[in-house]
C-alpha cells in the first residue's frame, strides 16, 4: 500500500525532461495500485494510545491495552485481549516506517527536481520551482508527519487533497511561465555547444544534456532503489497486518464495520 505512496510523492513533482511537461494529478492517483491495498481511515499513534478515525472523529481507540469503539469501552476475553495487543504493537510498528518513507521520498524528488530544472532554468524560476516543492512538502505533511513521539498518516483519500486541481494547476503555470526562460537558456546552450555546423552543435548539445542525465541519475539510483526496497518491505508488512486485522475483526465483532486495510483502493469492502 504504501510503495503507491513513494510513488505518488516522487512522480507527482517530476517532469519528463523531454518536454517539461507536467504530470497530470489523476495519472499520479492511478499509481495506487500497486501495492492493491489501501488505507480507509486516519491513524494516530502515541505511546500506549492507538487512534484510528474519519474526518476528525474518533471510530475507535486502543488506549493502554483498552478497546474504545464509538467511545464506549469494549470487554474482551482473553483471547481478544491477546489480538488486540498485537494489532496495536503491528500497527504502532508500521505507520512511522511508512511516515519516514514518504518524507525521504519527497526529499528525493525535491533534490531531483532543483538537479534537473534549475540549471536549465535560470535560478529565478528555479525560486519558483523550490517554493512549488515546499508546497508539496507542506502537503505531505499535512497527512503524514510526526510530532514528538505521535505520529499521524490520512487515509488513502487524503491523498486527493495533496494533489488536488490547485496542485495541479501550480504546476501547470510554473511551466507555461517558464517556457521563454526555457528556450533562452537553451538556445545560449545551442549556440555556445561545440561545432563548426548547426547539426554538430545539436548533437553536442543533445550529448551534454544527456550527460546531465546521466549524472542525475547516478546521484538518485542509489537512493531510489533503497527507497523502493523499503517500500516492498513496508507494502509486505501491510499485507500481513490486513490478515491480522481481518482476523481482529473476527473475534471482535465490534470493530467489523472498521477495515482499517483494504485490498482495494477507495473501498471498504474485503
Amino acid at each position: 500500500m504504501q510503495k503507491q505512496l513513494v510513488s505518488v510523492a516522487i512522480s507527482a513533482v517530476l517532469f519528463s525532461a523531454s518536454s517539461l511537461s507536467p504530470v497530470n494529478a489523476q495519472s499520479i492517483a492511478d499509481l495506487h495500485n500497486h501495492c492493491e491495498l489501501s488505507l480507509n481511515y486516519d491513524v494516530s499513534v502515541e505511546p500506549e494510545k492507538l487512534i484510528v478515525s474519519e474526518a476528525g472523529k474518533e471510530q475507535y481507540r486502543i488506549e493502554t491495552k483498552t478497546l474504545f469503539v464509538n467511545g464506549e469501552q469494549v470487554s474482551l476475553n482473553k483471547q481478544q485481549q491477546q489480538l488486540v495487543e498485537l494489532y496495536t504493537t503491528e500497527v504502532s510498528s508500521q505507520i512511522p516506517e511508512v511516515i519516514a518513507l514518504v518524507n525521504d521520498a519527497v526529499v528525493m524528488a525535491s533534490t531531483a527536481v532543483s538537479m534537473s530544472l534549475t540549471p536549465m532554468l535560470g535560478d529565478a524560476t528555479g525560486a519558483k520551482v523550490d517554493n512549488m516543492m515546499e508546497s508539496l512538502q507542506d502537503r505531505i505533511q499535512s497527512m503524514a508527519h510526526q510530532h514528538g513521539d505521535t505520529f499521524y498518516l490520512g487515509s488513502t483519500k487524503s491523498l486527493d487533497y495533496v494533489f488536488d486541481d490547485e496542485f495541479e494547476q501550480e504546476v501547470e503555470q510554473l511551466v507555461q511561465s517558464s517556457m521563454g526562460t526555457m528556450m533562452l537558456a537553451f538556445g545560449g546552450e545551442l549556440l555556445s555547444a561545440d561545432g563548426d555546423s548547426f547539426q554538430a552543435k545539436i548533437d553536442a548539445f543533445s550529448a551534454k544534456m544527456e550527460t546531465i542525465g546521466d549524472d542525475i541519475e547516478l546521484q538518485m539510483n542509489e537512493q531510489a532503489q533503497e527507497l523502493e526496497a523499503r517500500g516492498e518491505v513496508v507494502c509486505e508488512n501491510f499485507r500481513s497486518l490486513a490478515l491480522l486485522e481481518k482476523k481482529l475483526r473476527v473475534q471482535v465483532p465490534q470493530l467489523e464495520g472498521y477495515p482499517l486495510v483494504s485490498a482495494e483502493t477507495n473501498t471498504r469492502e474485503e
